[in-house]
């Protein structure tokens, strides 16, 4: 007896391939293979070859069981505990079967779509202020050339003759336990209750197709990047009659040229030459909002921070705004004239020496004296 192959090989789909993916693959092969339509040498066979590695792989409890253990755990065992029973349809039909019920199933029980992921990124500023976003995804929607029938026009699916319609099929078994009735999808239909015999040439006969399906997002201000927003119901469709799956929409923030950001704090390093920092000065430093007017005492030296209320990013889910700390950087001049030179020679002989003042430098950085002042 020749080896049986890997039932996702039969399919062409990988192991792991979504019910949709199966299913449509499936449609595919049959369609093919279909002895009313190939009458090649060995195509009835290849049709049965494809009915059986549907059977299990369009089914989440044999899926299971043979992902586990090959086509030994599909076709069901004992020994294994309760997942070894895959012939007898799971817990629920073994129970049934003890005391001479039958097993049922619903074939055709409501399943959620899945759900979709976008990576969207925005500016600092929309960041801060919040924003409305437009783009483009990408998910399946009813056929528009046969508008959802999965049939070629001018035609329409007939009853499956296997299942009569029904989308599923009994078998009687036989065990230790007595006789019971095991139900599951019908191979040759797939669970649908009818057969497509002139599918669509645009979706194949699933009577779905990608689309491209435009979305607006609002984002809230004060998101800070790795954030994600969840719009319900904007996934791929369900099926027979099941919800919507979500789209996940993951936030990344773009660098800005002179601004950084810890929570609702803006931080902003400001240089200023060393008479400013003498003889202090008024100043304007930019903001989200602009610039804004800024007073430097005489005799700052760099590394002191001043505190612009209310100029921060705007607080999540929360009221008001952060503040901007602003960070003095006194800047050495390293081109002079020979009259600045002269006056800072002069300058120089009426000033202290002091060989240990390091002029207030930060040995540990701007941005780490930043976060000590907002922890």
């Amino acid at each position: 007896m020749a080896e049986k192959r890997e039932y996702y090989e039969v399919l062409g789909v990988p192991r792991n391939a979504s019910e949709e993916d199966i299913k449509k693959a499936f449609r595919k092969l049959a369609f093919q293979y279909h002895p009313d339509r190939n009458k090649d040498h060995g195509a009835e066979e290849k049709f049965k070859e494809i009915n059986e590695a549907y059977e299990v792989l369009s089914d989440p409890e044999k899926r299971t069981a043979y992902d586990r253990f090959g086509h030994e755990g599909a076709e069901g065992y004992f020994g294994r505990g309760f997942e070894g029973f895959g012939g007898f349809g799971g817990f629920g039909d073994i129970f049934d079967a003890f005391f001479g019920g039958t097993a049922t199933r619903t074939r055709r029980a409501p399943q959620p779509g899945a759900d979709l992921r976008h990576n969207l990124t925005i500016s600092f500023e929309e960041a801060v202020f919040g924003c409305e976003k437009h783009f483009d995804v990408a998910r399946m929607e009813s056929c528009s050339l046969c508008q959802g029938t999965g049939c070629e026009l001018g035609t329409s699916p007939s009853k499956c003759p296997t299942c009569n319609g029904a989308g599923e099929v009994r078998r009687v078994q036989r065990s230790i336990f007595g006789q019971f009735v095991n139900i599951s999808a019908c191979g040759r239909c797939g669970g649908e209750g009818k057969i497509i015999a002139n599918p669509c040439a645009q979706c194949g006969g699933t009577g779905r197709e990608k689309k491209k399906h435009k979305i607006a997002v609002q984002i809230p201000a004060g998101i800070e990047g790795g954030s994600q927003i969840r719009l319900t119901g904007e996934g791929e469709p369900g099926i027979w009659g099941g919800p919507n799956g979500n789209l996940y929409i993951s936030i990344a923030i773009k660098e800005h040229k002179f601004f950084k950001r810890e929570g609702d704090a803006i931080l902003y390093e400001f240089p200023i030459n060393f008479v400013q920092a003498a003889l202090g000065d008024e100043v304007k430093v930019p903001t989200v909002d602009g610039l804004h007017a800024l007073k430097i005492p005489a005799g700052t030296q760099t590394g002191r921070i001043f505190r612009l209320k209310g100029k921060g990013a705007h607080r999540l889910n929360g009221s008001g705004r952060g503040d901007q700390l602003v960070m003095v950087r006194v800047v050495t001049p390293t081109s002079l004239d020979e009259r600045q030179r002269k006056l800072l020679q002069e300058l120089a002989k009426t000033l202290p020496s002091n060989s240990e003042d390091n002029g207030g430098q930060d040995k540990e950085g701007f941005f780490h004296k930043f976060k000590d002042i907002i922890g």
